[in-house]
């Protein structure tokens, strides 16, 4: 069983920034495809930003090129999302994903806030 557990969120001011962790553990796995996905307070949830595990080719929604980064920690099986630059319409949860061998883990979500 893959497991994801993400952390990192938290209260932050505007133009602030956080980083947020996700570790994956269980099964042995290979090259994964790896997403940080968020859910706004009233929205669907909604993409952020994509890595391939295996190339390191990465995608990000509009709304956050520029400020967000993912990448990955090869070694430590954990993917991260640095953001900066944050905006109040980045409050969300936070949720890792991962594609392994056609099937979709999630993680449980860590809540980011960030005040005006």
């Amino acid at each position: 069983q893959v497991q994801l557990v993400e952390s990192g969120g938290g209260l932050v001011q505007a133009g602030g920034s956080l980083r947020l962790s996700c570790p994956i553990s269980g099964r042995t796995f290979s090259r994964p495809l790896m997403d940080w996905f968020r859910r706004a307070p009233g929205k669907e949830r909604a993409l952020v930003a994509e890595l391939d595990w295996s190339g390191g080719t990465t995608n990000y929604a509009d709304s956050v090129k520029g400020r967000f980064t993912i990448s990955r920690d090869t070694a430590k099986n954990t993917v991260f999302l640095q953001m900066n630059s944050l905006k109040p319409e980045d409050t969300a949860v936070y949720y890792c994903r991962a594609i392994l061998s056609g099937l979709i883990y999630w993680g449980q979500g860590t809540q980011v806030t960030v005040s005006s």
